[in-house]
């Protein structure tokens, strides 16, 4: 079918518009949660918006998935706590560095895997360790912005350790974080109910921004953030190479199952082909982009994604208006310097929501009891050993490993 050059126009000018709008409503969810996981990888809030500009801009000129968003995501946040635990203190200049140096571990990794085209590697990963991980890594999450929510921070040992001390000294809680919290909480989950592009995330942040500076709030703030550009380089801690390179791998490719995942869903929806490899290659320069913003690894979006598919996206290129706008934000990000951390923590724990599947997780073993023992090895290994959440996928990776050759000499000694 021929079409007239006006109706090419018009085309043309229909995609630039939904390109454009889907990037701006993704970059407006993006900010306040690149905050939210920048503060769940130990890092100060500024760090996640470095994260948010350079690194989806990167990401579009390579990416397959015309939907695909990229920046901070929630898992990808705790492998990096994980991986930085007891090598600096949280917050810390060298703590910020060696995330940067994590991020371009994880960047180079991810290249290497695109242009050796290992892009079926996704199609092997073992699925009862990665919902084992993932069903952990939601409660320790959660766990982790307890404190938050009731404004009740506890100086403790462990993640749900300190969660479950903060939830029972009732009488230290701040009531003002705790309706934040749940106001913040019910927005974002009750608007998607309304409408799939009901802007929750935007009016917690006005919200909560205006009433802090209006109401006199008393509880914890995100604090002062530097606005401008980051400093852009690779002055990194090179020494430290060793002790993440083995933790930057395993960033690469269990965080790479989720964009991965993402990717192949849209695909079969809308008939289209697309390439894991190119994949690959798109995180691993996003995260390459991230590092040399001085940030934090970075992975693909489900629930911006998802938005961005909505939004009316019609190619990659609205991952670049996301990118160009949080750009253009950065000048004025002290704006949100009053911004309760209540209102952080509860939007991690709206956007992990979503990753619950408790049904997944139980009925595992009645599926398969290999699978079912693979699925809840890694789970409650991942949450022994957190914050080191890392080796819990390794310790599922090892599990998996064993059963196979188990499954495999049983089989040889019945063929005898």
């Amino acid at each position: 079918m021929r079409y007239s050059a006006t109706e090419k126009l018009r085309n043309a000018d229909r995609m630039i518009f939904g390109d454009v709008l889907a990037g701006i409503s993704v970059a407006l969810l993006l900010i306040p949660q690149s905050m939210a996981y920048a503060e769940l990888a130990g890092l100060p809030p500024e760090i996640g918006l470095f994260a948010s500009a350079l690194p989806p801009i990167f990401a579009a000129f390579v990416a397959s998935s015309p939907y695909l968003q990229t920046g901070p995501v929630a898992l990808t946040s705790l492998l990096t706590l994980g991986a930085l635990n007891g090598l600096a203190d949280s917050g810390t200049a060298q703590y910020v560095e060696l995330a940067a140096l994590l991020a371009l571990i994880v960047g180079i990794s991810r290249l290497i895997f695109g242009f050796l085209r290992m892009g079926k590697i996704v199609y092997f990963m073992n699925a009862p360790v990665v919902t084992g991980f993932t069903s952990a890594a939601v409660i320790l999450i959660i766990a982790s912005q307890i404190p938050k929510t009731v404004g009740n921070e506890i100086d403790a040992n462990g993640t749900l350790n300190r969660a479950y001390r903060s939830l029972s000294d009732f009488e230290n809680w701040e009531i003002e974080s705790l309706l934040i919290s749940g106001l913040t909480i019910f927005l974002i989950i009750a608007g998607k109910s309304l409408h799939k592009l009901f802007p929750g995330a935007l009016l917690v942040l006005v919200g909560g921004s205006i009433y802090s500076h209006l109401g006199d709030y008393k509880g914890p703030v995100v604090g002062e953030i530097p606005t401008g550009i980051p400093k852009l380089g690779f002055e990194l801690p090179w020494g430290s190479i060793n002790e993440l390179l083995l933790s930057g791998i395993v960033i690469a490719l269990i965080g790479f199952a989720e964009p991965a995942s993402i990717s192949r869903i849209f695909a079969s929806q809308e008939n289209q082909r697309w390439s894991a490899n190119r994949e690959f290659v798109s995180q691993g320069l996003a995260n390459v982009a991230s590092a040399f913003s001085g940030a934090l690894p970075v992975g693909g979006s489900f629930s911006r994604s998802s938005l961005n598919k909505l939004s009316g996206a019609q190619s990659k290129w609205s991952g670049l208006i996301t990118g160009v706008v949080v750009c253009i934000f950065l000048p004025f990000a002290n704006i949100l310097d009053r911004l309760p951390e209540a209102t952080l923590g509860a939007v991690v724990i709206a956007a992990v929501t979503g990753l619950i599947r408790p049904k997944k997780l139980l009925f595992s073993i009645r599926d398969s009891a290999s699978d079912g023992f693979i699925t809840w090895s890694t789970f409650i290994a991942t949450l022994i050993l957190s914050p080191h959440v890392e080796r819990g996928v390794l310790v599922g990776i090892g599990i998996s490993i064993l059963v196979s050759i188990y499954k495999k000499s049983r089989l040889d000694n019945n063929q005898i």
